[in-house]
């Protein structure tokens, strides 16, 4: 069974990415139909517990079980293998990520070096991670949420009875 995965989506698709154990598997499913899963690629590192976002044409992947500061992505409308964008600016594993359709931001892990700190990326360029600031609470595994103004994440970890948002 798989353990550890995320997902992202468009309006069209649904992407999901590596599960725990070690896989670097990528399937994606078609909103508008039903039935499995498509294989879609493959990762570029083997990892479960990654983050992941999106924007409308791109989702992005980044950290992991193997305490990871990977990122890489896809274009969400075709097929094929993950392609490098850059590196978070601290390995993260069991962290969050959340997006607008411009910005992605990427936050907690199980590291007491990543519990609260927040980082994002511009989705349609690449490149580093960059420090966007702090969480209120520690988290891991969180469950976040986002639209094009606000992010707001709650969950697992020390800070466990907060909500957190951020603009």
């Amino acid at each position: 069974s798989a353990k550890g995965l995320d997902a992202t989506s468009n309006s069209t698709r649904g992407v999901f990415a590596a599960a725990y154990p070690g896989t670097n598997v990528i399937d994606y499913i078609t909103m508008a139909s039903t039935g499995d899963a498509v294989d879609f690629g493959d990762r570029t590192n083997a990892v479960g517990y990654v983050a992941g976002l999106g924007s409308p044409t791109r989702a992005v992947f980044g950290g992991g079980i193997s305490n990871t500061n990977v990122i890489d992505y896809i274009e969400i409308a075709s097929t094929g293998n993950a392609t490098d964008f850059g590196d978070l600016t601290a390995a993260r594993r069991g962290a969050m990520g959340l997006s607008s359709s411009t910005r992605g931001v990427f936050g907690g892990g199980y590291d007491p070096a990543t519990y609260t700190t927040l980082e994002y990326v511009t989705i349609a360029s690449q490149g580093n991670a960059i420090d966007y600031g702090d969480l209120v609470a520690a988290k891991f595994l969180a469950a976040s949420t986002s639209n094009s103004v606000r992010g707001v994440v709650a969950g697992h970890g020390p800070g466990s009875a907060t909500i957190d948002y951020f603009t």
